[in-house]
């Protein structure tokens, strides 16, 4: 899964307690920053092996840091931390906290078995990645229905509001297509690894930009 990590983000950005939507993209993404940025220092590790699932030739075999049951877990309790730090708002760093660990479940639905529930076997993964005419609607059902959720539950406080959600809509749709219909990666090198982090970057600035133009509606 990979836009479908952000449906969580924009759903806890209508509790009127919750962070900024950019930070909760960071939250909803903040795994695979941890896994790439861990990657690209030799301490987690993937291959390339085409076939592993029908869509996404990931072999993550060596994650147990960032995405086992408990690793996620500390991560997101980090998360919550630093945002109650800045903040000193408990429910927002409690909901920023969930975002991030909403990630590992929602990678359990299409991961080959290759989570942990702390680094070690048994492995788990729904698969779904084997299932593209499921997963593929899936991703985008539950992407897109947040963010319907999210502009529903909101006002625009700025003109340019349509123009930072217009932008987020078409970028979330474009690095999705790229994911699904762009060159398979052939090795798990340093400039795949970059890539990766640039992509999460430049979606959670477009979110920090299009929430930064609306407001919660009155109830």
């Amino acid at each position: 899964m990979f836009i479908g990590h952000f449906a969580p983000a924009m759903v806890a950005a209508t509790h009127p307690k919750a962070p900024g939507l950019g930070t909760l993209f960071v939250a909803g993404q903040l795994l695979d920053f941890g896994f790439f940025g861990l990657a690209l220092v030799g301490i987690e590790n993937f291959r390339i092996t085409p076939g592993i699932t029908r869509m996404v030739p990931l072999d993550l075999y060596d994650m147990p840091y960032t995405h086992s049951l408990l690793g996620s877990g500390i991560w997101a309790a980090g998360f919550a931390l630093l945002i109650w730090l800045f903040t000193r708002n408990r429910t927002g760093a409690l909901i920023g906290g969930a975002v991030v660990l909403s990630h590992w479940f929602l990678d359990l639905l299409v991961h080959a078995p290759d989570l942990t529930l702390a680094g070690s076997p048994p492995k788990m993964g729904f698969g779904l990645w084997n299932y593209p005419v499921v997963e593929m609607p899936l991703e985008l059902a539950i992407t897109f229905g947040a963010l319907a959720f999210f502009i529903i539950k909101t006002r625009a406080i700025s003109g340019t509001s349509k123009y930072a959600l217009g932008l987020l809509a078409v970028l979330l749709m474009v690095l999705q297509s790229v994911n699904w219909f762009g060159p398979e990666p052939v090795v798990a090198d340093a400039a795949m690894k970059w890539t990766g982090l640039l992509a999460f970057s430049v979606a959670a600035l477009a979110a920090w930009w299009a929430g930064g133009t609306r407001r919660l509606k009155q109830p």
